[in-house]
This record gives structure tokens, C-alpha cells and sequence, in this order.
């Protein structure tokens, strides 16, 4: 048998991990994707586990019967706290012919009981006891309690290392050095949680940073999320506590099996750095006249540094990641620099972005540098408005001599432009440098068509995701809001589980919805949760953006046929339909209460947003029924069948009510909006197909006679297109897609929008920006039209949780000669290319083993696929039109 026919094995997965070091599951569920000739499917698998903590322990297991490789349970016994081991396995199909062993996956749990943890969180001394240089150079400073501390301790070993662990988090945020060497490569941790009930901490390997004989181990700190101002209307400092912290537990291995454990306690010191101030939404600003050589090595004096205090964390509260870590992605170089008057230059990196600029300049001792940062211009300048309350300011003063190297450790800015006051460097195309930092999220799906201006449209959509997944889904990554929004995500979580594996960052963030969800069932409209002013606090009710707790899970679910997911959450989801089956009427409708409805609507009024043309209660009972449906169907996956037939006949019910209240006798809807039809269709809410097929007839005489541009707002928009495309009315959306005038999708892109707007017009057609005070130029919500680009004008759908089963479903238009889709799925590579020539229609495909797929031709024909690449011609079967 040649080496073509045997299946192989890639490096298996641990959970959703992309590093499954550090871990926090005794019991990591295994997945893994095989490569096999056309038509091989699996029939059975083994799996090995080889022990790596000194017992050498193997455990094998017997040859199981089954097809499933996503998410199989662990086969061995639990893991322990610290356990290293190696997990390969092989697979075997009908013909009982066996694929070599994997390449082994190696897992590190971290710690996993709080009896784990003997360090304790330790914090500077209050304000005034803290150590303060002599003659400070910066007569700008701020209160001393905000200037951010270094912490640092010395130690010896006895013996060459044989292995180190560093198990850290923090109050605020943290940078280590061991040995004057950086640890690690993270930004912003440990993120930000809902503190008070969880706090990440990160497991590093820092083997490599010690040695036998004297070494030390420092910590920068600064306020972060946890003590720094957040939110707007002037924002709120404190939120979780006033001081900042590190707790840090450092576990040695010698080569002679001695185990040493450093821990933050009271022997360690407390000094002050050159970080003079640093905030997320105000910037940083860095003197390196105030570096504190050899501060982080071994020999440092530090008798004139302060002692530290202790400060109550409860390891019960600590947790592992789920997700991967914000990190730097990405550097990208000015294309265009301008000199503007006195000793100003404009820096334009060519794309919106999250990150911050790094600088190298040359100067005088004392000299300052200071960085200013936004979106957009007007009049050749930086607009600074759409910022409000955010400074997004960063300094840096110049120590003097060789050229120097400087970028902001604790702030993140949204940007394109940057001012430079006081430039002194050489070539500022090459001294100049824009970092990207965003959750380090494999990348998972892709799109591309014949119209470069979709490309560009789907491109923007992927960079307001990178700069809006920032350890937290956020509303908008530049002014002082930058919130985990719930209705934001809710509308866009299908498009980014397809674009990244987004699932370990919004399950953490999930957990924290659950356990911020108030008494009642309320989801708070923002987690984690900050006071928001009369508006927003206390939170109440909303339609679309509670609905998180029921459809973002299922979203998460589909993606990747996680049914633990749904498990997790089902407490959270239930006790909001709950919550508000008790505050509908007698009916069925949720017909009072504060609602946002079709937000963002155009043709609401700029100072009320929320007041659109869509009855807000018909969008609240739409949203109420379609999430009894989820908590249903979620119900009936995890097997609770008394449950599942309950919230199923609170749906039929409410959805009857909706028909009755909403949908009048000639088939039109009480709002004759776009976003009503569009709704009622997406949302299975019509009583019958000819109700259907009348939604959605009156739905594309709406968009033709606004002249194929948009009137939805956040609900309305991800559902209109596919409501289009699922009433055979796929010309009148791609004519809404394509349409260039405002409102539109590519109106934005006459701009030079490199991200997704906030609003529709965020910049009038005059150039000028959006007077309104919420005008964000990187929003990710209208964005969901992506996955209408995915799964319509490609032509990729999931017929079946984690695409076990997959519908290509392409359907030609707008003059597109060609689209390409790729997705990597739990089971491998998904991808689909289809061209149009004259009335032919070519579609090749790739099948990943372990899942089925077939073609679902514009004509109704239907071709079965194997697994494999299979390229398939079917002439007659091009657009089919408008119905």
C-alpha cells in the first residue's frame, strides 16, 4: 500500500487551547484531524498518554469504535495540578488499515486547587510611605498613587535548574523579568474578567531565565482595568479596588529533584520606575531619566525601596485561561508621512488599527516625544472629538545618547493617524513602527470575489474584529467606552467563530455574563459591568442584547459542536427567557419596558438612536420567541426533555401572539420596515410558506424602493440579506450589497475605510465626521453582512454543529464571476471556489474526513461530495434571479 493510502494524523488539540500550557481542565477533551484518500472515513481511534511529571506512567487505551474526532472525552484518569504528559493517537477506518501515531501534543495543567497557591497578593505601601526619587524631572507628574510601581525580590539557587514554572496574575496589570529578561510575550494581562469573582492568572515557562547562584525576578504594575479610569461621561477609577497588586508563585526544579517555591510575600521590595503614569483610555507617559538600571537582576541595591503590604485575594477566585493572550500580531510601517507646522509630523499607517506605536528617536537628555493618536482627520489634522473623554496620548522623554527605542507597555490606543510632536528620529518610515495588538486567536476563515471592493468590505470586517477582540469583545477599541457590549456580539458572533476560533476568549468572557446576570434574570447591557449613568445603570431588560445568554452560546455551538458549552451556560440562558416570560403579557408579548430597538437605525434621530422606524416591542417579542426556541433546542441537546417541551410551547405561543399583534391580514407587518420582515423571516415567526414567500415579496419591494440602500440598524442588518437570499430574492440583496450611496455598506469605502463604521454615516458625504457624539470608525456590528458573504455568496453552511455535515450552497450574482470560501473546521479544512462562465457553473470543493457534504445547486440540483478535493461542472446552473 502506498504512503497515499494510509491516513494520517495531525498534532491532536486539547480543549480550544492554542497552547494547552497552563491549563485549567484535569480532564481536557482531545480533538483531532486526519488527512486520508478520497472517500476514507474513520471507523475507529486509540490514544496514548504518556506521563512527563517523573512516574513515566503510560496509559493506552483500547481501539474505540467510533467516527467521532472532535472533542473526545480524556480517556485516562484526571489530570493533577502541574501534570505534564504527551497525548498521540491513530485511527483505523473499514478497511482496518492503521495510521502511524500523531505527532504527540504536549499538556501542562497549571494549578488547579486553591490549596495550590502558598504566595499571597502583595501591593506597594500606601501613597505617602512609598519610596520617591530626589529631584523629579517631570513637573507634569501625576498623584504619586497613580504613578505605576516596580516590584522586585532576590533569591539563590543551590543547583542547575532542571525545570521552572511562574504562576502570576495581578490587580491592575503586570510585566515580569527574571534576570533582567523579559518574560514572556503577553500584553494587558491577566485581561480583564469580572474581578471579584474571577481572576486569570498565566502559567509561564521560565526554565530558561534562571541559573544556579544568585538571581532576582521584578514586576512592573500599573492600574489596567482594575483601578484605571474606565467609561465615559468622565469615566470611574477604582471600580474593583484602589490598589494594585501582584501575586506571583515561582515553582524551581533542580536537577536533583529539589522543588523550591518563591512566592510574593513580605520579603519583597517596592520602588517607583521610569513609568510616570499609564492609563487605557488616557495613554502613557515614560521618562527614561527615571530607569532604574539592573532593577530586575541579582546585586541591585533596593535598601532604599519600600516594603510591601499584603492584600486579600481568595484563590478559590483564580482560573487558567481559556483563551489565548493579547499579543503584538502585527507591525506596520507609515505609508505616508506629512510634515506639519512648527516640529509636528502626521504619521498615516494606511490602515485603522489597535496598538501602539513604537518609536526610535535621538535627542537630548530631557527632550519629549509626545504621540497623539486617532481615526480619522478633518481639515488635514487629527479629529480628536469621536474620542471624547479618551486622551489617547502617549509621552516619552529621552534619557540622551544612542538612539532610543520606546513603546507603551500598559495602554492601547484605536488608530490610523498618529501625530508626533518633537520628532527627532531619522526616517520616520522606518523609526516608526505601528504594533498590532489584539487576542492572539488562530485565524480560521477566509473570503475573496471577483469585486475587489466586497474584498475590501470583507477585510474591514476582519480588522475591526482583530481590534475589538481585545481579551473582551468591545463595542470600539478608541474612545472612553470600549465595553464587552452583549448585543454587539450577539449579532456578530456567527461571523467572527467563522473568520477566528474565537471560542476559549468568548466562553471566559460568557462565564463572566453568567455571574454578573442580576437576581432577576437581567443581563446587564455591558460585561463586565461599570456604572454607565441613568441610561445604562442599573441595567434593564433589552431585547438583543440579553438575548446573549440564549444565541451566543448556540452560535459558539454550531462553530465547533461544543455541547459543554451549552451546558456552562443553560442556567444563564433559562433564567432570562424566564425573566422575561414574567414580564411579557397575558399573550405571549413582551410588550413594555426601556428597548433599544433596531439601534442605530438611519433614520433615527442622531441624539436618540435608539428611536427607529421598527416598533420596538414587535423587535422585543421577536427576540423573546427566538430565544425560547434556543433555550428549547438547547434543552434537547443536553437530553432535558421536560424542559426542551416546555420553553418549545412558550415559543409557539409567543410566536402566535407576534402574528397576531404584528402581521395583519393582507400579509404586511404593523412596521412596514425592512427590519420587521427581515426579523419575522430569520426568526421563523410567519405561520406558513405563503406567509413567507408575502414577508418576503413586500421585504424586496422595500429595498428597491429605497434604492437598494440600507434602513436597518443593528437587529435589522445581519438578518435583511439572508432573508433576501431565503425568499429566492438573491438580486435584490447583492443590489443591496453593492449599492455605493448612503446609506450602504460601500459608501464607507468612498472614505477609505479600512474598518466598519459605528453609524452608516460616520462621515458625512462631504468628508466631514458625524457630529453626533457616538461616531466610532471601528464598530464590528454591521459588519455580520460578512457572513452573508460566507455562507450565500460563496456558498459554505454548516449542516450540522462544528461541520460534521456541510451544505455548499452558492448562489451567483451581482456580476461575480467567481467567490472562494475557506473555513478550518473542528474536522479540517472546509473550502469551496465556484466560477461563472456564460450559464456554466464550476465548483471545486475540499471535504475534511469525518464530515459529509453535497452541493445545493442554484437550480434545486443536488450533488453528493466525498471527502477530498472534487471539482464538479453543471451547465444551466447560474443565477436564477430575483423571484
Amino acid at each position: 500500500m502506498s504512503h497515499e493510502q494510509i491516513p494520517m494524523v495531525a498534532v491532536p488539540t486539547a480543549e480550544h487551547h492554542r497552547e494547552p500550557f497552563g491549563i485549567g481542565e484535569a480532564s481536557p477533551r482531545i480533538s483531532w484531524k486526519t488527512t486520508a484518500p478520497p472517500g476514507w472515513n474513520q471507523r475507529a481511534y486509540q490514544i496514548e498518554v504518556t506521563g512527563a511529571d517523573g512516574t513515566h506512567r503510560t496509559g493506552r487505551t483500547d481501539w474505540v469504535t467510533s467516527p467521532d474526532s472532535v472533542l473526545v472525552p480524556w480517556p485516562l484518569p484526571l489530570l493533577s495540578s502541574r501534570a505534564r504528559c504527551e497525548v498521540r493517537l491513530r485511527v483505523r477506518g473499514a478497511d482496518r488499515v492503521t495510521s502511524d501515531w500523531s505527532p504527540p501534543l504536549q499538556i501542562e495543567t497549571g494549578l488547579l486547587e486553591p490549596t495550590d497557591w502558598t504566595a499571597r497578593a502583595i501591593s506597594p505601601p500606601e501613597p505617602h510611605q512609598l519610596y520617591e526619587p530626589h529631584e523629579p524631572h517631570s513637573s507634569e507628574r501625576p498623584a504619586a498613587e497613580r504613578r505605576p510601581p516596580l516590584l522586585r525580590k532576590e533569591f539563590a539557587l543551590g543547583a542547575e535548574v532542571e525545570r521552572a514554572r511562574l504562576y502570576v496574575t495581578a490587580h491592575g496589570l503586570y510585566e515580569i523579568e527574571i534576570n533582567g529578561r523579559r518574560v514572556g510575550d503577553h500584553s494587558l494581562a491577566p485581561g480583564w474578567t469580572s474581578y471579584h469573582h474571577r481572576l486569570r492568572y498565566q502559567t509561564h515557562d521560565v526554565t530558561d531565565h534562571l541559573r544556579a547562584g544568585d538571581n532576582a525576578i521584578g514586576a512592573w504594575l500599573a492600574d489596567g482595568w482594575y483601578r484605571g479610569r474606565l467609561g465615559f461621561g468622565g469615566g470611574h477609577a477604582d471600580l474593583y479596588g484602589d490598589r494594585v497588586a501582584l501575586l506571583a508563585q515561582l515553582e524551581i526544579v533542580d536537577r536533583d529533584g529539589t522543588v523550591t517555591v518563591i512566592g510574593t510575600d513580605t520579603s519583597w521590595r517596592a520602588g517607583q520606575g521610569p513609568v510616570l503614569s499609564s492609563g487605557l483610555l488616557d495613554g502613557e507617559t515614560y521618562d527614561a531619566r527615571e530607569e532604574v538600571p539592573g532593577w530586575s537582576s541579582p546585586g541591585f541595591d533596593d535598601g532604599a525601596w519600600s516594603p510591601v503590604d499584603i492584600v486579600d485575594r481568595d484563590p478559590a477566585t483564580l482560573v487558567a485561561p481559556t483563551g489565548p493572550p493579547v499579543r503584538c500580531t502585527q507591525e506596520i510601517s507609515p505609508v505616508l508621512v506629512t510634515a506639519l507646522d512648527s516640529d509636528r509630523i502626521l504619521v498615516d499607517f494606511g490602515q485603522n488599527l489597535v496598538g501602539r506605536v513604537r518609536i526610535t528617536v535621538s535627542g537630548p537628555a530631557g527632550h519629549s516625544v509626545v504621540i497623539r493618536h486617532s481615526e480619522v482627520l478633518q481639515d488635514g489634522e487629527l479629529c480628536v472629538r469621536p474620542l471624547r473623554d479618551a486622551v489617547s496620548t502617549d509621552r516619552y522623554t529621552l534619557r540622551g545618547g544612542a538612539p532610543e527605542t520606546w513603546e507603551p507597555r500598559f495602554t492601547l490606543h484605536g488608530f490610523r493617524y498618529a501625530e508626533i510632536t518633537g520628532w527627532r528620529g531619522g526616517d520616520p518610515h522606518r523609526d516608526i513602527v505601528a504594533r498590532v495588538h489584539h487576542t492572539d486567536m488562530a485565524r480560521t476563515g477566509w473570503f475573496e470575489c471577483s469585486n475587489e471592493q466586497v474584498n475590501r468590505l470583507h477585510e474591514n470586517v476582519v480588522w475591526s474584529l482583530r481590534g475589538n477582540f481585545v481579551d473582551l469583545p468591545t463595542d470600539c477599541p478608541q474612545r472612553d467606552e470600549r465595553l464587552g457590549w452583549t448585543g454587539d456580539i450577539q449579532v456578530f458572533a456567527p461571523t467572527a467563530a467563522f473568520l477566528y476560533d474565537c471560542h476559549g476568549m468568548l466562553a471566559s468572557w460568557l462565564r463572566d455574563v453568567a455571574v454578573e446576570q442580576h437576581d432577576d434574570g437581567t443581563v446587564p447591557w455591558y460585561v463586565p459591568e461599570i456604572p454607565g449613568g441613568e441610561q445604562w445603570t442599573p441595567a434593564r431588560p433589552g431585547a438583543g442584547w440579553g438575548d446573549v445568554v440564549a444565541l451566543t452560546p448556540w452560535d459558539l455551538y454550531r462553530a465547533s459542536g461544543d455541547t459543554a458549552l451549552l451546558a456552562a451556560q443553560y442556567e444563564s440562558a433559562r433564567r432570562w427567557v424566564d425573566l422575561i416570560t414574567e414580564l411579557s403579557d397575558e399573550a405571549g408579548l413582551w410588550n413594555r419596558g426601556y428597548q433599544l430597538g433596531d439601534w442605530l437605525d438611519p433614520f433615527a434621530p442622531p441624539e436618540d438612536p435608539a428611536a427607529g422606524r421598527t416598533d420596538r416591542y414587535l423587535i422585543a417579542t421577536a427576540y423573546y420567541a427566538w430565544s425560547l426556541h434556543h433555550v428549547a433546542r438547547t434543552a434537547d441537546v443536553l437530553g432535558r426533555m421536560d424542559e426542551r417541551r416546555h420553553y418549545e410551547d412558550l415559543a409557539w405561543r409567543v410566536r402566535r401572539a407576534f402574528v397576531d399583534a404584528y402581521v395583519l391580514p393582507d400579509g404586511r407587518m404593523t412596521s412596514d420596515t425592512q427590519t420587521a420582515y427581515a426579523v419575522a423571516l430569520q426568526f421563523d415567526l410567519l405561520p406558513d410558506a405563503a406567509a413567507r414567500a408575502a414577508a418576503g415579496r413586500r421585504l424586496a419591494e422595500l429595498v428597491e424602493a429605497g434604492g437598494h440602500t440600507i434602513h436597518t440598524g443593528f437587529i435589522g442588518t445581519p438578518q435583511v440579506a439572508p432573508a433576501l437570499s431565503a425568499t429566492d430574492h438573491d438580486e435584490t440583496a447583492y443590489a443591496l450589497l453593492l449599492q455605493q450611496e448612503c446609506p450602504s455598506w460601500l459608501y464607507a469605502l468612498k472614505h477609505d475605510a479600512t474598518t466598519i463604521w459605528e453609524r452608516w454615516d460616520s462621515m458625512l458625504p462631504d468628508g466631514t465626521v458625524n457630529p453626533g457624539e457616538m461616531t466610532s470608525f471601528n464598530h464590528y456590528a454591521l459588519g455580520a453582512i460578512a457572513q452573508w458573504l460566507h455562507t450565500t455568496v460563496a456558498g459554505l453552511t454548516m449542516g450540522a454543529p462544528g461541520y460534521r455535515d456541510i451544505v455548499f450552497r452558492p448562489r451567483p450574482g451581482g456580476g461575480l464571476t467567481w467567490a472562494s470560501a475557506a473555513h478550518e473546521s473542528p474536522y479540517g479544512r472546509v473550502a469551496i471556489r465556484w466560477e461563472l462562465r456564460e450559464s456554466e457553473l464550476t465548483v471545486e470543493t475540499t471535504v475534511p474526513v469525518g464530515a459529509t457534504a453535497r452541493i445545493e445547486w442554484p437550480d434545486g440540483g443536488v450533488t453528493h461530495l466525498p471527502t477530498g478535493t472534487s471539482t464538479t461542472s453543471r451547465p444551466g446552473a447560474g443565477p436564477i434571479g430575483s423571484g
